[in-house]
C-alpha cells in the first residue's frame, strides 16, 4: 500500500470556516452587478393539463418596475432544457402539461417588482383531467416517457409456480423532496460578441453551458457556465438548474443588462422534480429456509410529464433491484409512466433507493412467512453463498457484504437486543420495538458509459504556489478539499498550498454532471495525472540541472530532495521557469472496464460496488403510530478514504437525509395535480433533534478498492443514503410483531399516519 502524507487525513472542508462565519459566496450573495434585472417566472394558479385559451400580460407589463415579460415567442433558438430527450420547453407555448408549468417569466428592476407583477397575469385554461396518480396513468393509457425494459434471468414464473413457498405483493414507495438549502439560482451577465456568462447553481455546468447555447442559437464557446459552490443539490440541480440559468440568460440577451433568477422555496418546490415514487408488484418463490428461488418484478415509476433523466433513474432501480442478494431467476422490469405532475429527476442514489428497498422488504416477507431471523434469511441469500453474478450478467468480484454484516453484527450485540426486543414486546401492549440489520451493495459508475470521464487543469507558479481547476462541482460534499489533497499529495505539499477554484466550462471542457458518487473517482485520477505530468517535468529538469538520478529525486514537506540536496518547492518551480519549462497542465481520465450493451441487458455497468451495513433500532406507539429511532449502527465501506472526516460526515448525512426518505418526508398531490406540501409547513425533512442520540458509525478498515481507484479510496456520496433503509425494516418489524406470520401493509414512508393503518390492520 502506498504511504501518503496528506491524502488520507482528515482536513477541515476547505470552505469550512466561511460556512460557519457565514461568510461563503453563493451566487446570491455575489455583489450585484450594475444595471441588474431580476427574472420571476409565472404559471396559472389553476389547471394542471390543457390548452391556453388566454394568457393576458397586460397588468404584468403596466405593474411598477416591469422592464418587459418574457415568452415563448421571445427565444430566438431552441425552447427546450430538457436534458436528454426533449420534451422540456423553458416557457410553454400554447399547452400545459402540469400545474406550475411555467409560461412567461417577468424581468423587473426588482426581485419584490418581478415577484408581484407575476401574480397579475390572467391566465384562461381548457382544463383537461390530468393524470396524478400511477393508477391515474395505467386507466388513461397515456404515452410512458420511455419504453418498457426488463432483466430476464431463466424462467422466474416457472420457477415461483414450482416453489414450496411463494409471496405475491404489491406495495408504494413515495417521492421526496431535495429540499437543498440554497435554492435554484442563476446569474447572467452578457458579454461582448453576444457572449454570456453565467453563474449557476448547478451540479452539470457543461449542460448548462450547451442548452443556453441552444437557446440563444450561439456556439457553446460564447457560453461560460461557473459555479464555485452550491448549498446542497442532492441530484436536483443536475437536470433542473438549467431552465433558470436559460431564463437568465435570455432576460440578459434581451435587456444588454446582467439578468438574476432565483426562485422562492414554494415556487422552487412545486417547480421542480423530485425522487421518483413507485408502485411495486412482486410474486417470489423461495425455500424452506428463506432462500430465494425466483423473483419476478415491476416497478410502476411516477415519472412526471417528460423523460427528464427517468430511463437512467429507472434503469438504476432495476440495477439494484438485487441489492446484496443472489436471484438464482428473476425477472425485473419496469414501466416509466407519463404523468401531469412536474417531471420527477434525479436524487442522491438515482433509483437505486428504490430498488433496494424492494429486496429488503422481500427479505423481512420471507422472515414472517418461514419464521426466522430476518438477518439470517439476509445471510442466506448474499451473494457468494449459491451464486456470483448480477440478474444483468455482472460477476460481483470484490463482494464484501459478508464481512461487513458479520462484523456489525458482532459491534452492534444485534442477536442479545434481538431476545431483550421479544421479551420487551411481550410484555407491552401498546409500545412495540424492532431491530434490523440491512446491507447495501452499490454499483459506483454512470450507467452511461460516455459519462465516466473527467478532465483537470493545474497550473504552479514560481512561488510554488497551486492553482487546481477541475470539472467537478461543489455542493457541500467535500470534493474540493479531497482533490486538492490528491493534488498536494503527488507535489509534497500541504493541501493548503494548493488553491481549489471555481468549476467553470472555461477552463475544462465538455465535463460530466457531479452525480454518480463519481466525483472524486474521476477528478481526483484527473487531477492526479495533470499534477503528474508537471512533477515528471520537473523531475526531469532537476535530474539534468543537478546531474543526479532521477529515483533520487523526492518530494516531501514542501521542498524537494535532490539527491543530498534539499531546495523549497518554489526554487525549484523558479528555476524550471527560467529553464522554460511549462509548469502548467490538462489531465484526463476515463474510467477503465465498464461497457453496458443496454438492448442486450449485459455487461460491466460498473466499475466497482461500495458497501455498508446499518443496524436501527425503533420504538413504534400503536396508538399514534409515532416512532422514535433508539439506536443505530453503521459499518461502512469508503476503501482506503481520501479524508475519514469528511467521509463519515458523508455517512452521517446520508444516512439522516435516507431516514427521512423513509419515515417523515411524504409528498402529496391533489386530484388536480397541484403539489399540496410545497413548503416547510406541510413537508417534514429530518430535524437535529430526529437524529438518534444513540449513533455509532465507523468507516470500515480496508485494504483498499480492489480496482485501481484513485488511492484506492470508494465513493462515498449516494451508499450511505441506503443505510436509511434499515430504519424502515426496524418500523415493519416492530408492526409484525402485534400478530406472527401476517405481513404489515406498510408503505414508504411510514409516516405516524402509516404505521398506524398498518398497525390497525395487524389487529383487525
Amino acid at each position: 500500500m502506498i504511504e501518503t502524507r496528506t491524502v488520507g487525513r482528515t482536513l477541515a472542508h476547505d470552505s469550512a470556516e466561511l460556512h460557519v462565519q457565514g461568510a461563503a459566496t453563493y451566487i446570491d450573495d455575489m455583489r450585484e452587478p450594475e444595471g441588474l434585472v431580476h427574472v420571476y417566472p409565472g404559471f396559472a394558479k389553476d389547471g394542471a393539463l390543457g390548452k391556453i385559451k388566454a394568457l393576458d400580460l397586460s397588468a404584468v407589463i403596466a405593474a411598477p418596475g416591469v422592464i418587459r415579460v418574457l415568452t415563448a415567442r421571445d427565444v430566438p433558438g431552441l425552447n427546450d432544457c430538457a436534458p436528454v430527450f426533449g420534451g422540456d420547453p423553458i416557457l410553454a407555448d400554447g399547452r400545459i402539461m402540469f400545474h406550475g408549468q411555467v409560461i412567461f417569466a417577468v424581468v423587473a428592476d426588482t426581485r419584490e417588482a418581478a415577484r408581484r407583477a407575476a401574480k397579475l397575469a390572467k391566465v384562461e385554461i381548457a382544463a383537461e383531467t390530468p393524470a396524478v396518480t400511477v393508477e391515474d396513468a395505467l386507466a388513461a393509457k397515456t404515452s410512458d416517457v420511455g419504453e418498457p425494459y426488463q432483466f430476464l434471468r431463466r424462467d422466474p414464473a416457472r420457477t415461483i409456480a414450482a416453489a414450496k413457498h411463494s409471496v405475491s405483493e404489491s406495495f408504494r414507495i413515495g417521492g421526496q423532496e431535495h429540499f437543498y438549502l440554497e435554492g435554484q439560482v442563476s446569474l447572467a451577465v452578457p458579454e461582448e460578441h453576444g457572449a454570456v456568462t453565467v453563474h449557476c447553481s448547478t451540479q452539470h455546468p457543461s449542460e448548462v453551458q450547451h442548452l443556453v447555447a441552444h437557446m440563444l442559437h450561439i456556439p457553446a464557446a460564447l457560453v461560460t457556465v461557473e459555479c464555485r459552490r452550491m448549498g446542497g443539490a442532492f441530484g436536483g440541480k443536475e437536470s433542473q438548474a438549467a431552465q433558470w440559468a436559460c431564463l437568465s440568460a435570455l432576460a440578459a440577451r434581451l435587456t444588454g443588462r446582467p439578468a438574476k433568477c432565483r426562485l422562492d422555496r414554494d415556487e422552487d418546490m412545486m417547480l421542480t422534480g423530485k425522487r421518483h415514487d413507485f408502485r411495486v408488484d412482486y410474486r417470489a418463490g423461495f425455500d424452506a429456509k428463506g432462500r430465494v428461488t425466483a423473483v419476478d418484478v415491476d416497478f410502476l415509476a411516477r415519472c412526471g410529464y417528460s423523460a427528464d433523466l427517468s430511463n437512467a433513474i429507472c434503469d438504476r432501480t432495476m440495477f439494484h433491484a438485487d441489492n446484496a442478494y443472489f436471484y438464482p431467476a428473476a425477472r425485473i422490469a419496469t414501466r416509466r409512466l407519463r404523468t401531469n405532475t412536474v417531471s420527477n429527476t434525479a436524487f442522491r442514489g438515482f433509483g437505486g433507493p428504490q430498488g433496494m428497498l424492494f429486496a429488503e422488504r422481500l427479505m423481512e416477507v420471507i422472515a414472517i412467512r418461514t419464521g426466522q431471523d430476518p438477518l439470517d434469511v439476509r445471510k442466506a441469500n448474499l451473494y457468494g453463498v449459491k451464486g456470483d453474478t448480477t440478474p444483468y450478467g455482472m460477476k460481483v468480484e470484490d463482494n464484501i457484504a459478508p464481512d461487513i454484516i458479520a462484523a456489525l453484527e458482532k459491534s452492534s450485540d444485534y442477536r442479545a437486543r434481538r431476545r431483550a426486543i421479544v421479551a420487551f414486546n411481550a410484555k407491552s401492549p401498546v409500545l412495540k420495538k424492532g431491530i434490523s440489520l440491512t446491507p447495501v451493495k452499490f454499483g459506483i459508475s454512470f450507467t452511461l458509459t460516455h459519462l465516466n470521464q473527467a478532465g483537470a487543469l493545474v497550473h504552479v507558479y514560481t512561488d510554488g504556489s497551486v492553482h487546481l481547476n477541475h470539472g467537478g462541482t461543489e455542493m457541500g460534499q467535500g470534493l474540493y478539499t479531497k482533490v486538492a489533497q490528491v493534488v498536494a499529495e503527488e507535489f509534497g505539499l500541504a493541501a493548503a498550498d494548493v488553491r481549489i477554484t471555481a468549476t467553470t466550462t472555461g477552463k475544462v471542457p465538455n465535463t460530466s454532471a457531479t452525480a454518480a458518487s463519481s466525483g472524486a473517482d474521476l477528478n481526483g485520477m484527473a487531477a492526479k495525472a495533470a499534477a503528474s505530468t508537471i512533477k515528471n517535468r520537473l523531475i526531469d529538469f532537476a535530474a539534468k540541472q543537478w546531474k543526479v538520478p532521477k529515483n533520487r529525486i523526492r518530494f516531501e514537506d514542501g521542498r524537494v530532495l535532490i539527491g543530498n540536496r534539499s531546495i523549497p518547492f518554489g526554487d525549484l518551480a523558479r528555476q524550471a521557469h527560467i529553464a522554460r519549462i511549462s509548469l502548467s497542465s490538462t489531465g484526463y481520465y476515463a474510467t477503465p472496464k465498464i461497457s453496458w450493451d443496454r438492448p442486450k441487458a449485459k455487461g460491466r455497468p460498473f466499475f466497482y460496488f461500495a458497501y455498508g451495513a446499518a443496524c436501527s433500532e425503533v420504538t413504534i406507539d400503536t396508538l399514534t403510530g409515532e416512532m422514535k429511532v433508539g439506536r443505530v449502527d453503521i459499518l461502512h465501506d469508503v476503501g482506503r478514504s481520501l479524508n475519514p472526516g469528511l467521509d463519515t460526515g458523508q455517512v452521517e448525512g446520508g444516512f439522516v437525509q435516507g431516514m427521512g426518505w423513509l419515515t417523515t418526508e411524504e409528498l402529496v398531490f391533489d386530484d388536480q395535480g397541484r403539489l399540496r406540501t410545497h413548503a416547510p409547513s406541510t413537508y417534514k425533512i429530518p430535524c437535529a433533534s430526529d437524529v438518534p442520540a444513540d449513533f455509532r458509525v465507523k468507516l470500515f478498515e480496508s485494504k483498499g478498492n480492489k480496482e485501481d481507484t484513485i488511492y484506492r479510496s470508494k465513493a462515498v456520496g449516494e451508499p450511505p443514503l441506503m443505510l436509511g433503509i434499515s430504519v424502515w425494516t426496524a418500523i415493519f418489524d416492530a408492526v409484525a410483531s402485534l400478530k406472527p406470520g401476517v405481513i404489515p401493509q406498510l408503505d414508504a414512508p411510514a409516516t405516524p399516519e402509516a404505521i398506524l393503518r398498518a398497525a390497525k390492520g395487524m389487529l383487525a
